[in-house]
């Protein structure tokens, strides 16, 4: 019996291996597509727009499923809450399309834990932590993305300052921004340029950027920007002021950094450790982790185990909270 089971959950795991492969295929295969068409159409703070001749061709290229998904799911809350964390993270995937990968990371971790746990029970968990796996890749990837911006912010802004000395309009400074410097600053700037381009009014550009790249100091110089747009004065002047102040901000933030990297370091460590020691005495001595799930002791050992999970995710919380400085 417990070998029919191996088999048939290796069975499912290829399958499921399979699909995931397929999956891959077509989103690659669309990434250029996606990146055709954010050269061409402004961002008007939602989905892309496409137009109808290519509508037939959109559809031979998407799954009904992702269309369904997206259909149902469009317009609420949550759809644009998931389309604005894959914008800010340069993830090109359809709101339909990330929900599918979340779906399919918790059935591929919870078949793995399973064929690895040889326990339905340490699957379903392991299929738990699989959901969550995709959104923290998509918060990672949006905080290198963020920090990659606002280390290049100064640089713009010099740029920009420079432009405007000379002579530049501010639209021909953001055009230099989007020729001279490296990504992401210059492709989220030549968005800004192709939309003004396109008609649609600088501070509208300029919120749509804003919502793209979630940053207290590229709010700060948007903010300028459009209170000079409104009430004129020297840009040049006020965009050199919060240039320097934005250098001063990253180089204090480098320095804490640097200093609470031992803190942070510490409480990762602390954190993981009793995971790995519960992950670790699973494999070599399962009967005796076994006992949280036994029918007799079940009721006392989940608890136990969601009072230690709740306690050590409080813990790294309160640690990072001690090391975090907002400048």
């Amino acid at each position: 019996m417990l070998e029919t089971n191996t088999l048939f959950l290796i069975g499912g795991g290829l399958g499921l291996v399979l699909f995931l492969v397929g999956l891959v295929s077509l989103l690659t295969e669309r990434r250029s597509v996606v990146d055709e068409r954010l050269g061409r159409y402004a961002e008007t703070g939602g989905m892309i727009s496409v137009p109808g001749d290519e509508e037939a061709g959109k559809k031979n290229r998407t799954s009904l499923i992702i269309d369904f998904i997206n259909q149902i799911a469009e317009g609420t809350d949550l759809y644009e809450s998931v389309s604005r964390h894959l914008v800010r993270a340069d993830l090109k995937f359809r709101p339909g399309e990330y929900f599918i990968l979340i779906v399919a990371s918790a059935l591929s971790v919870g078949i793995l834990g399973a064929i690895v746990g040889r326990s339905v029970a340490f699957g379903v968990l392991s299929g738990i932590f699989g959901i969550f796996l995709p959104p923290l890749y998509v918060l990672q990837m949006q905080k290198r993305r963020r920090k990659m911006f606002d280390q290049q912010l100064g640089d713009m802004l010099n740029l920009v300052v420079n432009g405007l000395r000379a002579g530049f309009s501010t639209l021909q400074a953001m055009e230099a921004v989007s020729r001279e410097l490296p990504a992401p600053i210059s492709v989220e700037f030549h968005r800004v340029v192709q939309e003004i381009q396109l008609g649609i009014a600088m501070e509208d550009a300029l919120f749509h950027l804003l919502r793209r790249i979630d940053s207290d100091d590229l709010d700060l110089v948007v903010t300028a920007i459009n209170v000079q747009r409104e009430v004129g004065g020297n840009l040049a002047v006020i965009l050199d002021t919060i240039s320097y102040t934005i250098r001063e901000r990253v180089r204090i933030k480098g320095e804490i950094a640097a200093l609470t990297a031992q803190g942070q370091m510490t409480a990762w460590v602390i954190s993981l450790l009793p995971v790995l020691l519960v992950v670790l005495l699973f494999l070599i001595n399962r009967e005796y982790i076994m006992t949280f799930f036994d029918p007799g002791t079940r009721v006392c050992g989940v608890v136990m185990l969601i009072s230690a999970a709740l306690m050590i995710v409080l813990g790294f919380a309160i640690t990072q909270k001690i090391v975090r400085i907002d400048i």
